[in-house]
């Protein structure tokens, strides 16, 4: 038998979350806001309102720019026993961060109300009609699992629950203190999982709000006292040259205070491509590819330049190809 109260009403202030290093990240996060506004509620989380849109009072936030997410633990009580219900229930009354979602007496019912409700928190009695606990948990499958604390008047199982990664196990009978203890594992566990959730969802969000950068379009190339500005489609390939790139343009050579790593980052990847370590190419000026020995391939550019196609890279081959065609 199931009994339900899913009011899923909002509660408590949980882990602060922070936006980046500067002030700047105010307008970050007032662009996640919206984003999570208008995602809408998931199971009873939403974005608490921002206390505030006052320019003055974000600068005097300054690092400590922050949104705060209202949270509240979700928890089922399972147990074939109306007396043991009762006392869980009351035990959890007090404390402002968990929401009681329903009850269950057996087994099956367990089953059902955790894959309804999917809670954070699950007390769980071991010996129940049907399906007892561990009959549950094996019901659910791993991917299904809240944090389960155990409640039994037997301790032989006590190992049993261990194994299958429960937060804690309490017995029968058991004061507040020790309950305490128990839950406050179980938040700590619980948390930890919110917060790892919450940075992916945050950075997901923090991409999809960042503004797409403008493709390089000049380079501007100090080169014997002057400033040379090179087109980025005039650059037939690029070479490194420790802390230099060597920016090959026609029957020119620039030297250029960059990394490899970052030109690559620069440079449109529809018309740029890394063929090793060492080398990018502009595919446009690829003539054609010939074989060489350990997988490796002979890029001839259009201007009679060689290059190399490393094995490290030849999965580049096709797109090659592709665009060649």
């Amino acid at each position: 038998m199931l009994r339900s109260r899913a009011s899923f009403q909002l509660a408590i202030v949980s882990p602060i979350l922070r936006i980046g290093d500067a002030s700047d990240s105010c307008g970050a996060a007032f662009a996640i806001s919206s984003k999570l506004e208008a995602w809408g509620t998931v199971a009873s989380r939403r974005l608490a309102p921002l206390p505030t849109r006052h320019p003055a009072v974000l600068r005097s936030w300054g690092r400590s720019c922050f949104l705060s997410l209202i949270l509240k633990i979700r928890a089922l009580i399972i147990d074939d026993e109306s007396l043991a219900r009762d006392r869980l229930r009351k035990m959890l009354a007090g404390n402002p961060e968990i929401e009681v979602l329903g009850e269950a007496s057996d087994g099956a019912a367990a089953v059902e109300a955790i894959r309804k409700f999917k809670p954070d928190l699950v007390f769980l009695d071991v010996q129940m009609p049907e399906l007892d606990g561990f009959g549950v948990l094996a019901a659910l499958g791993p991917e299904h699992l809240p944090a389960v604390v155990f409640v039994t008047a037997y301790d032989q199982f006590a190992l049993k629950a261990f194994e299958v990664h429960a937060v804690d196990y309490l017995l029968k009978p058991y004061d507040q203190e020790r309950f305490n203890t128990a839950l406050a594992r179980a938040l700590d566990r619980i948390r930890q999982q919110q917060s790892g959730d919450l940075s992916q969802r945050i950075s997901s969000l923090l991409a999809e709000v960042k503004p797409a950068s403008k493709a390089l379009e000049r380079l501007a190339i100090k080169s014997s006292g002057k400033v040379v500005v090179v087109k980025v489609e005039d650059i037939d390939w690029l070479e490194s040259a420790d802390n230099y790139v060597v920016l090959h343009v026609g029957h020119e050579s620039h030297m250029h205070r960059e990394t490899m790593n970052t030109m690559e980052g620069q440079l449109p990847p529809a018309k740029f491509m890394r063929i090793s370590r060492s080398t990018i190419v502009n595919v446009d000026r690829i003539k054609e590819l010939q074989p060489l020995f350990h997988g490796e391939y002979a890029v001839i550019l259009r201007n009679g330049a060689k290059l190399t196609l490393s094995r490290t890279h030849r999965d580049k081959l096709d797109q090659i190809m592709g665009r060649m065609g």
